[in-house]
């Protein structure tokens, strides 16, 4: 019984040692597992935050790519707007200068027409006129004109006819007897410093009071209020009456040839002075803005202030590349225009 006993001790301790150095391996064992799972934890870590920091220099360089593109937008949008405007100022001069052309070819017919044997005309033969009255002369193109189209043109008595040209233009000897005005000048260099469409500095607040506001002044005072408000904001339309366009009640149509086919003329009351006159033309104010005839002296005194709005414009935009003094001549001759037109006269369409 005693050796039972001690046999089966022995076989106890035995399990125990043996439990132990299990115990003991599958510790070891366990903290290999672990030590490994660290380990790849922190590579996990760090390969996050590479990507983490690629993902956001992706998103700067998204950033400045669409800032870029925008900024490239705007800046074609501001180049087309500068060349459109270019191109529209061009476009008013070059209609200018064909308009002097024609009033010279019209002066040239008027001379050649005028002469004949019995009665020559003095300007077309030189040898008949007096070495005073040469001199204010010259050929050109094989004919014989002055110096400016706006001229008057003398006849044999000596004294000056009338001349068929327009009077928008001064003369040569007009324009050599210039002289500028100190005040008007310094105002308008104040005013150039700072250009704008503040009507509160003193050279605009002239202008308003002494020419835009006398020509935009009609009889129908609430209409020319807003006609006003429109051409500041620039966002009047003027043009021809269609056949389509005109109104039911009122004919008396006339239709009148033109260089582009028939254009429509119908006698009824302009809107803004309220006379029955023949309105050729009609005008809008704004894009969704009724339509309202007017009269062909109405449509000179706005044309003639919308003129002046332009060329100011040009100026604040920078458009214009003349010195102070070229631009000053040329707001006194679209002040000069306003005035003429406030007084009645305009020129008529003749194709």
């Amino acid at each position: 019984g005693r050796g039972h006993g001690q046999l089966s001790r022995l076989r106890s301790s035995s399990l125990e040692i043996k439990e132990k150095e299990i115990r003991e391996k599958g510790s070891e064992i366990l903290r290999e597992q672990l030590d490994a799972a660290k380990k790849e934890l922190k590579l996990k870590d760090k390969e996050c935050e590479r990507l983490s920091q690629v993902r956001n220099q992706l998103e700067q360089e998204l950033e400045e790519l669409t800032a870029s593109l925008f900024e490239e937008a705007h800046k074609m949008v501001r180049e087309a707007n500068v060349k459109q405007a270019a191109a529209e100022k061009q476009l008013k001069e070059a209609q200018g200068k064909i308009d002097v052309l024609q009033a010279e070819v019209t002066a040239l017919k008027t001379l050649v027409l005028t002469s004949t044997p019995s009665s020559p005309n003095r300007q077309l033969h030189p040898q008949l006129q007096s070495s005073g009255t040469r001199g204010a002369y010259k050929h050109v193109g094989g004919h014989v004109r002055n110096k400016s189209a706006s001229g008057g043109f003398p006849t044999s008595s000596g004294k000056p006819e009338p001349s068929p040209v327009s009077g928008n233009h001064l003369s040569q000897k007009d324009k050599e007897n210039k002289s500028i005005d100190s005040v008007l000048f310094a105002e308008f260099l104040m005013w150039k410093e700072h250009p704008s469409l503040d009507r509160s500095s003193a050279f605009l607040s002239r202008i308003y009071s002494e020419e835009i506001g006398p020509c935009l002044s009609f009889t129908r005072s609430e209409l020319s209020q807003l006609v006003q408000s429109a051409v500041e904001s620039n966002s009047l339309t003027i043009e021809p009456v269609a056949m389509s366009a005109l109104p039911m009640v009122k004919a008396s149509a006339i239709e009148c040839g033109g260089p582009n086919g028939f254009r429509a003329a119908v006698e009824t009351k302009c809107a803004l002075s309220g006379m029955s006159r023949l309105c050729r033309h009609r005008i809008k104010l704004g894009d969704k803005g009724s339509y309202y005839y007017i009269s062909p002296s109405s449509r000179a005194r706005i044309t003639a202030v919308c003129n002046f709005f332009t060329y100011i414009r040009y100026i604040q935009q920078g458009l214009v590349r003349h010195d102070a003094e070229q631009m000053f001549w040329e707001v006194m001759r679209l002040r000069r225009e306003m005035t003429v037109a406030k007084l009645g006269f305009y020129l008529t369409d003749q194709g």
